[in-house]
């Protein structure tokens, strides 16, 4: 082994039955000799060599012994006795019961449930209709149907997606979490979901929990009885893929970064379709949509009023702010401050733009009038921004370089952003995670990285660096250093986390708690308590450790095919949940290509280590641009995450008339159809990434009309 020569007779090799050695030297297993007759086997010597003294004196020195490495050596030697000491050693601090943060687990779903019947006949002749156009050899077989898709949760109520349909859970302090709702089964993979467990004003009566999931173009939305019966509200259709799917009160929103915005109306029960400029962003505060768009312009829409003009009975979508470089608006956060008089609240947005750049607009309460005023400007990232968070104490920005993180500090006074010292920087880091091509290692919507926590908390990220692994770092937003790390106490792979707060006791005082829910790929869900987490961490100083560290890492691209993956998407921001390759620009688009050979890079800067050049080679759809064919388009934003984070900013958009569709729309299986990709001459500025911002319409402010 390695130019050294071990000696040894043939009963100490062979002591083990069914092992290699006694393979070898029964003639079992083909050898290669040297002149001295000697037997080369090609391991390494510093692992066999306490191997072999276990099989002389049956005992083991555990001294300077990686007990996982001798653990892997000895399964593959098979000896047996010597693995199951070493997994009783490895073992020793895990248990099936999980660490002190572990509080629960939900078992796997039941019984599939029956499928959903077609009622309309309109609905079916369209279904058969569309299987007619399609190519069927494009519509394979679901991959890991038990799989966890999709973690969501509102209030006491978590929604999990598996690839046909969802199921709702609601917790009690006195019986703990409990099923309430499983959905009939659908005819194509779940991509979005969204849930309102606290429907305001009580105009749905009793059904005041609603469910809603999305695919492709379709939209399903149900409404739940205290008995745990839903009722189908409808069947809606966006017409484009739908990338974003969110409630905002008792309206249910959905987005496209085509620029399509569909609002189903609790009060009227309608569902209305809007074209807008092409978003990229958006982000909620109140009763408003706030939508960060292409031609550099912020707008807002106010869907509580639900207001529609007279003339043409279109949405008002009103104009908020422009960039003054007419970049891209790529991510979109508000703060919306404690009311400190009469006339209002100061509104504080945070956004980001295709070039890197990051502002900070604000909003007097006097001067409403006259528009946001321009207060700070950042210009620290050289990729598009993907996320970005302005919370009490801090204002987090991420950009495509790999999650690439700056954050600074912000100074208040009665609540309100000062200049007096003003922001400064506090750190920078980065959330390494490798994204997998074929879906097995979940969907994009249910792994956003974060920050997630109410904005005058500590706000965490979720880091799961590979696909196939059973570990997230949980690690502070602040200053990126490692809150804890949880690994799944059945050793499954985890495909889907959210963070979510909830209200556990009704007893007066009782504060929320927040828990990191991870889904995994057998469709089991794990509970972790992140505000004990906190409480620990702030009796002890926190470790100086942040994301894995170069032998974690290892470690964990062990388990992974660097060739398999991609880095992180362009847009994986919760408000960049639609970022869309087609509506940036041509170097935010070749950055998201090359972010393969950035990681390559990256690692042997870190490592030392030779990368295979196959890592670079991508899917056609991970490089596609707004030339690419309209399949490809569809295919990528089938995998574009979903924003399911609060990256807020009130803007009025100026609204453009469009056709409003009916409840009953075709249903789609398994894929989004090619044929339902939009056209460039449906969207504004869509024709080339470059020209988009130059070619989109510039309404003046307060317009009602592109």
């Amino acid at each position: 082994m390695n130019k050294l020569r071990f000696s040894s007779s043939r009963q100490t090799l062979t002591r083990v039955p069914d092992s290699f050695f006694s393979s070898l030297l029964s003639g079992r297993i083909s050898t290669l000799k040297d002149e001295t007759g000697a037997i080369f086997i090609d391991r390494d010597p510093s692992l066999f060599a306490p191997i072999l003294n276990f099989l002389r004196t049956k005992e083991l020195h555990p001294r300077s012994i990686d007990v996982l490495l001798l653990m892997h050596e000895a399964e593959f030697y098979g000896i047996t006795p010597l693995v199951r000491k070493l997994q009783l050693c490895d073992e020793l601090d895990r248990s099936s019961c999980g660490n002190v943060l572990f509080n629960g687990y939900l078992p796997p779903a039941g019984t599939s449930p029956e499928h959903r019947d077609i009622h309309s006949s309109c609905l079916q002749s369209n279904f058969q209709q569309f299987l007619e156009s399609c190519d069927l050899c494009c519509l394979g077989p679901i991959s890991d149907p038990g799989m966890v898709r999709i973690v969501c949760g509102h209030h006491n109520w978590i929604a999990v997606a598996y690839a046909q349909f969802v199921v709702c859970y609601r917790v009690k302090e006195s019986t703990g979490w409990q099923q309430v709702f499983t959905s009939p089964r659908l005819d194509w993979v779940i991509d979005r979901v969204a849930l309102n467990a606290k429907v305001m004003g009580g105009s749905l009566g009793d059904n005041d929990k609603m469910v809603a999931v999305a695919s492709g173009t379709e939209i399903i939305l149900w409404a739940i009885c205290p008995d745990g019966k839903g009722n189908e509200i409808g069947v809606f259709s966006l017409n484009v893929p739908v990338e974003a799917l969110f409630f905002v009160g008792n309206q249910l929103i959905a987005t496209s970064h085509t620029g399509k915005v569909g609002v189903w109306n609790a009060i009227t029960k309608h569902w209305q379709n809007q074209d807008v400029v092409p978003i990229n962003s958006y982000d909620t505060a109140g009763s408003f949509l706030i939508l960060g768009c292409n031609n550099g312009s912020i707008y807002y829409i106010d869907v509580q009023k639900f207001p529609l003009r007279m003339k043409d009975n279109d949405l008002l979508v009103t104009e908020l702010y422009r960039d003054p470089s007419e970049d891209a608006i790529t991510a979109l956060s508000v703060y919306l401050t404690p009311k400190t008089s009469d006339s209002g609240n100061w509104i504080e947005i945070a956004y980001g733009t295709s070039s890197g750049t990051v502002r900070v607009i604000v909003q007097h309460p006097e001067t409403v009038g006259s528009g946001p005023q321009l207060f700070q400007t950042f210009s620290v990232h050289r990729s598009p921004v993907t996320k970005i968070m302005l919370s009490e104490k801090h204002l987090i920005s991420v950009c495509a370089d790999n999650n690439h993180v700056r954050t600074w500090t912000v100074t208040r006074f009665r609540g309100m952003i000062s200049t007096q010292p003003g922001s400064t920087p506090l750190t920078s880091f980065k959330i390494l995670s490798l994204d997998d091509i074929d879906g097995h290692g979940g969907c994009a919507a249910g792994t956003e990285i974060g920050p997630y926590g109410e904005r005058d908390e500590q706000q965490v990220f979720i880091q799961r660096v590979v696909p196939d692994t059973d570990k997230l770092y949980v690690r502070l937003s602040s200053n990126g250093k490692r809150l804890c790390e949880v690994r799944s106490v059945d050793g499954t792979s985890i495909t889907a986390f959210v963070v979510h707060e909830c209200e556990g006791s009704s007893r007066i005082g009782s504060r929320p708690r927040r828990y990191l829910f991870s889904g995994h790929s057998n469709g089991s869900i794990q509970m972790w308590d992140l505000t004990t987490a906190m409480e620990i961490a702030g009796k002890v100083d926190i470790k100086a450790l942040g994301g894995p560290t170069e032998e974690e890492l290892l470690e964990l691209l062990d388990q992974c095919d660097l060739a398999l993956t991609r880095t992180p998407d362009m847009s994986p921001a919760a408000s960049l949940t639609h970022s869309s390759r087609n509506s940036i620009s041509d170097t935010a688009g070749l950055d998201a290509g090359r972010q393969s050979l950035a990681v390559c890079s990256e690692l042997e800067a870190r490592l030392g280590l030779r990368m295979q050049s196959s890592f670079s080679a991508l899917p056609a759809a991970c490089l596609s641009t707004p030339s690419s064919s309209s399949s490809a388009a569809a295919a990528a934003s089938m995998r574009r995450p979903a924003s399911a984070a609060p990256s807020p900013a009130p803007s009025p958009l100026s609204a453009a008339r469009s056709p409003r569709s009916n409840v009953s729309s075709p249903r789609r299986p398994l894929t989004s159809p090619t044929s339902e990709s939009p056209s460039n001459e449906n969207v504004p500025g869509q024709e080339s990434p470059a020209s988009s911002s130059s070619t989109s319409p510039k309404p003046h402010m307060n317009e009602t009309s592109f």
